[in-house]
């Protein structure tokens, strides 16, 4: 089994440890956003702990890497954990770390035994709808044309992408904020299809729960049935009804009497 191996070892035991920097980037991420007339050294103490969390998922993925018997077949199966490390090195921007960022917890959230696929479904939903709110927000709040201006908006415009409504009240302007915007569409759209498979898998499992109670519930009649029968068949065969030849033959003669 895959958790009797170093590698799943390791994984296992680093699973909360990453999961709760997850929660400790996704603070330092969005509290300059909500709040960008914070002091400079907030922001850098901010910029500080991104990088920091990201490194040490950098650092797992390498781990990882070498505690793999098939150094080559674990980076064919996991080319989006290849990609989140080195994509903010590319182009160190804010957004591709937080594009990375969530990208190794979603691998690592999906693997862990606690957390199931409705658990992980929902977390997703709301993860996508934060940070795409927020980074919409950092992106078109001081966009000369945008329209997207506080958080409630940016949460409402998340929502509405998401699930693919599209009022058209609110819309990103720069280029960066519609590259977030088809990014919210495609994730909403699979999303919802889990969500759909998901809930239609459920319906059928209980139509055939239901279905197999009814079989047995018939084969346990049927049974019942054929029993009865046969039971009256042998009852029958063990009761014997006197005949009119019955009658006829002589019963026994007592000692007394005197035949004539």
């Amino acid at each position: 089994m895959k958790h009797g191996t170093r590698l799943g070892r390791w994984e296992q035991r680093t699973q909360t440890p990453l999961l709760l920097l997850a929660v400790v980037f996704g603070v330092a991420y969005a509290f300059p956003v909500l709040t960008p007339d914070a002091p400079a050294w907030v922001h850098a103490a901010c910029r500080a702990a991104e990088w920091t969390v990201w490194a040490v998922f950098a650092a797992d993925y390498a781990v990882r890497l070498a505690l793999a018997s098939g150094k080559w077949a674990f980076v064919r199966s996991h080319p989006l954990d290849l990609l989140a490390v080195v994509l903010p090195l590319v182009q160190p921007l804010r957004l591709l770390r937080l594009v990375s960022t969530l990208l190794l917890v979603g691998r690592r959230a999906r693997h862990a035994p606690q957390i199931t696929m409705t658990v992980y479904v929902a977390g997703s939903v709301v993860g996508l709808m934060m940070f795409g709110s927020l980074a919409v927000l950092q992106v078109e709040r001081d966009a000369p044309s945008g329209n997207i201006r506080t958080l409630g908006d940016a949460v409402w415009w998340s929502f509405t992408t998401m699930t693919t409504v599209g009022y058209g009240d609110l819309a990103p302007t720069t280029g960066l904020g519609r590259l977030l915007a088809v990014g919210l569409m495609l994730s909403g759209i699979a999303l919802l299809g889990v969500v759909t498979a998901n809930i239609a898998a459920w319906f059928i499992s209980r139509f055939e729960r239901d279905n197999a109670e009814e079989r047995r519930q018939a084969a346990l009649l049927e049974a019942l049935t054929a029993e009865v029968t046969a039971l009256r068949a042998e009852i029958a065969q063990l009761t014997v009804v006197p005949g009119p030849e019955a009658a006829k033959v002589p019963g026994p003669t007592s000692p007394g009497a005197v035949n004539i």
